[in-house]
């Protein structure tokens, strides 16, 4: 058999400045698409790399075959007891079935198998040319990319994310001839815009790259532009002794918005720092896309960076035209600072009733009430002032009515805390109307003062009970209110902050402030937001490498305090690696399945004086004393000595069971020995179900 055939294939798609923040994410799918439909072709490659820049979408694929392999076609027909009669003719069903084929009776073959005997027909398809296939490959790649909103241009009927101007297709060498989208596929490629606008040949797939990066003054590779736009930021800022604030998602902005990226440093007026940093950083991340630069410790700098698509011969001039540019974006900042500042936090509460939180929920003034309400009893649980909470949660959502915020949403609870402040509040207040937001993505930190916890933890577990209580939880990939996240924060901030808080209680009195304010929920909406955490709680130590069946364990003892399950399921995933732990999960198990298959009710307690066996009264004995050792360990939360002291009964509890018939034929003898063995299960119970643990 001779060898396959392969060349490297080149696809590229020209096109106007796609847009930046989903540039990634059309890389991603278009190279997802394209060797889908490869290999749905059965057209075996190799390497695959994605391009992206702001101009075009391209894929080299290596090794790709010039043919499809011939392939073999077994086609089943009728039964041969349905194909011939009686007189051995065949039957409309088989002649149907061979004339489908296209071939006479005499080129059917027979079967016969264990499951029964066939006619089959036996054929074999020619492979097609992979240049025969790659157009309908691209167009079905291109149609499936994710595009919220496609646009027309020009009086053509076609659909795209961006106006196309060109299109690359080679194999190895070749063209492979197509048109899509109206244009007609060929070798040229496009350089920069402004460096190089004239058309570049490439001779090879292979050619793209150095094409690119030598004549067209293109980085094509995403990965590359990013990496050497960082280095060029990172450098720039230490030219002049600080060091640049580089959030990812900026920079991938960034890289979604140039092909030759060039540095720029920019200077801004001094005065403009007397406005708070986040504020000047917002409008420089989010309108100018630049980089803000801070000193050794953390103070903003009145310089920013920003990253040209071109080399000037006049640098001078770029930088010039960037800060006669951000200059009025920071004079916007600080007059909103200004206006804002003239008026205090509180005076924002009576117009919250004209924004509506829910519309089955009320206004944010609605939902600032209840906050506070909760807020306050939960400072006074952590030790803070419940006044204090109470007026943290009632100014909670005053600066979303504020010019800054308005302008930059992102900056919520940040510039409440400076208004806040500004206005005299309570240090304490001011810190936790930052924090209540906290935290705001996964592996975010968490609110670090007792106040902003309550108010954090109030806010979102009225949502919760909220939105749970007008019946509309998540579903599917579905969660606008953003519940998931909500709930597994919630739990975060009670384990990971040591808050010993009952999330049910909690629940409930959340529940009752809407009650109080007369506000149509459902009844159940704490437990069913309850039941919601415990799921997130799951995925929570899933996340960490915790067995499931451990955590199950313990959730099946109802555990309300998040920060108590936490102290179970960590004790008894250290308690699963003792000697005993087998002998002691097996006897759990065994005590479990006993009294879940009896249907006779017997006494809560066991009565010693019914003990007609040694090994009853040694392992009643030793029960006691352990349910006296760990009685004051459970109440404190220490689990694992506690499951230390359990595990002194796996002795008496393997003589017990090799050794008493529990289901003895004496009723008062039996009802003694469950309601034993109950007492027994009950004493494992305060730390966690051992009979579902895994062994």
């Amino acid at each position: 058999m001779s060898a396959v055939e392969t060349r490297d294939l080149l696809i590229e798609v020209g096109t106007e400045e796609l847009p930046p923040k989903s540039l990634q994410t059309l890389s991603d799918a278009f190279t997802t698409l394209i060797t889908g439909g490869l290999s749905q072709r059965q057209l075996p490659y190799q390497n695959v790399t994605s391009y992206a820049t702001p101009r075009r979408l391209a894929v080299l694929i290596k090794d790709v075959a010039t043919m499809q392999a011939d392939r073999d076609v077994e086609r089943r027909g009728p039964a041969l007891a349905a194909a011939y009669d009686k007189t051995g003719q065949p039957t409309k069903a088989a002649l149907g079935f061979a004339k489908s084929c296209g071939v006479t009776m005499e080129a059917l073959e027979k079967v016969e198998t264990d499951k029964g005997a066939w006619l089959v027909h036996r054929s074999r398809t020619p492979g097609q040319a992979t240049a025969s296939l790659i157009p309908g490959i691209l167009e079905e790649a291109l149609a499936g990319l994710p595009i919220p909103k496609r646009m027309r241009w020009s009086d053509l009927p076609f659909e795209f994310v961006r106006p196309v101007h060109w299109i690359v297709l080679l194999h190895g060498t070749a063209v492979v001839e197509a048109k899509i989208l109206g244009i007609t596929s060929g070798r040229d490629t496009r350089g920069h815009r402004f460096h190089q606008p004239a058309p570049l040949t490439l001779q090879d797939a292979n050619d793209y790259v150095k094409t690119l990066e030598e004549t067209g003054y293109v980085i094509p590779l995403f990965a590359t532009r990013r990496e050497k736009i960082r280095q060029m930021v990172e450098y720039t800022a230490q030219e002049i002794g600080g060091t640049a604030v580089i959030e990812e998602a900026l920079l991938n902005e960034v890289t979604g918005l140039v092909e030759w990226p060039v540095p720029v440093l920019g200077a801004f007026e001094e005065k403009f720092l007397q406005v708070p940093p986040e504020s000047i950083i917002a409008t420089m991340k989010g309108n100018q896309k630049c980089f803000p630069v801070v000193d050794a410790v953390g103070k903003l700098l009145p310089r920013f960076i920003a990253v040209s698509n071109l080399q000037s011969q006049q640098p001078a001039l770029v930088r010039q035209g960037n800060e006669r540019v951000i200059r009025p974006r920071l004079s916007d900042a600080a007059f909103f600072w200004n206006q804002d500042c003239a008026k205090r936090l509180e005076s924002h509460l009576g117009h919250l009733k004209a924004v509506i939180f829910q519309n089955k929920l009320g206004s944010l003034s609605d939902k600032s009430n209840r906050v506070a309400k909760l807020a306050g009893t939960m400072a006074k649980l952590l030790g803070a002032e419940e006044a204090q909470g109470i007026r943290a949660g009632l100014l909670s959502k005053c600066d979303l009515l504020t010019n800054m915020v308005s302008e930059f949403p992102e900056l919520q609870g940040i510039m409440g805390e400076y208004y806040a402040r500004h206005d005299g509040e309570p240090e304490a207040v001011a810190i936790a109307l930052r924090e209540q937001y906290l935290p705001r993505f996964a592996g975010d930190t968490l609110p670090t003062t007792a106040l902003g916890q309550a108010l954090s933890i109030a806010d979102k577990l009225d949502t919760l009970v909220g939105i749970f209580g007008i019946n509309q939880p998540p579903t599917g990939d579905k969660d606008p209110f953003g519940l998931r996240r909500a709930a597994i924060s919630v739990l975060r901030m009670m384990i990971e902050c040591q808050l010993p808080l009952d999330a049910l209680t909690l629940l409930e009195e959340a529940q009752a402030t809407y009650f109080a304010s007369e506000k149509s929920i459902q009844v159940q909406a704490s437990r069913q937001v309850f039941d919601f955490m415990l799921e997130r709680l799951r995925a929570y130590y899933q996340d960490q490498g915790l067995s499931y069946d451990v955590v199950d364990a313990v959730l099946a003892c109802g555990p309300t305090s998040p920060l108590d399950a936490d102290y179970r399921i960590r004790s008894l995933a250290g308690f699963r690696d003792q000697p005993d732990f087998i002998s002691l999960a097996s006897a759990n198990k065994r005590i479990h399945n006993i009294l879940k298959k009896t249907e006779e009710t017997f006494p809560t307690q066991p009565d010693p004086t019914h003990f007609s066996q040694t090994e009853e009264t040694q392992l009643y004995d030793q029960m006691e004393k352990v349910r006296t050792l760990i009685t004051p360990l459970v109440k404190r939360g220490e689990y694992q000595p506690a499951l230390q002291q359990l595990a002194t009964l796996r002795e008496p509890v393997d003589k017990f069971f090799d050794n008493v018939m529990v289901m003895a034929d004496d009723v008062q003898v039996r009802q003694n020995r469950l309601a034993f063995l109950q007492t027994v299960r009950n004493l494992f119970l305060q730390v966690a179900d051992i009979s579902r643990l895994q062994v």
